[in-house]
């Protein structure tokens, strides 16, 4: 299972109000070998239908790929019961 563990804010963003304001994205393979991505290379990876879970349980929701409204290209997590995406709940680096 590929899973997000950590992210990297955009430069100068400290409170991210959405996943937007994601630089990179660090995933984790199934060997255990782990790099930060861009997210739009994260994005592109999942639109071609890889899945990639957030590592917060106990859901561990999928990411998504989305497209905000100036056409950049991101991802965010399946929506539940909490009020913001949970990638943002993520450590930062």
């Amino acid at each position: 299972m590929t899973k997000a563990t950590k992210i990297m804010l955009k430069p100068g963003c400290a409170n991210p109000q959405s996943a937007v304001e994601i630089d990179k994205i660090y995933l984790v393979w199934a060997n255990n070998e782990g790099y930060f991505y861009d997210k739009e290379v994260v994005h592109d990876f999942v639109q071609k239908g890889n899945i990639v879970h957030v590592d917060i349980g106990p859901h561990y929701p999928k990411l998504i790929d989305a497209i905000s409204s100036r056409g950049e290209k991101y991802v965010r997590s399946e929506p539940n019961d909490t009020p913001h995406d949970n990638l943002l709940r993520l450590p930062r680096v």
